[in-house]
């Protein structure tokens, strides 16, 4: 994790899935509780499903609740298509960036 004044970055290289949500929630959420603007880099994501697509959006209301900012900094293809494939590139806001492989 790195910390630059106020702005923290986490990468994340684990499964967004049902099997994982559990896990990631404290983790996302004490996240959103150390710092004002939050930024997940979210390219080495494998898999996501439903259920890692809701932990997101959970995070970011939370951190919208809170008065901070969290932005989706880069994007896995398997987050990118879960993103387009239920419409919500808007409601999370950032610009849908895949890194180059």
């Amino acid at each position: 994790m790195e910390k630059k004044m106020n702005v923290i970055r986490k990468a994340f290289h684990e499964d967004f899935t049902i099997y994982r949500v559990a896990e990631l929630k404290p983790l996302l959420l004490d996240t959103v509780a150390e710092g004002e603007r939050i930024e997940l880099d979210l390219s080495g994501v494998e898999h996501m499903d439903s259920a890692g697509c809701q932990l997101l959006m959970l995070v970011k209301r939370e951190a919208s609740v809170a008065g901070k900012t969290l932005a989706i900094v880069a994007h896995s293809p398997a987050v990118q298509s879960l993103i387009e494939f239920y419409n919500l590139a808007a409601w999370f806001g950032d610009p849908l960036v895949v890194a180059a492989q």
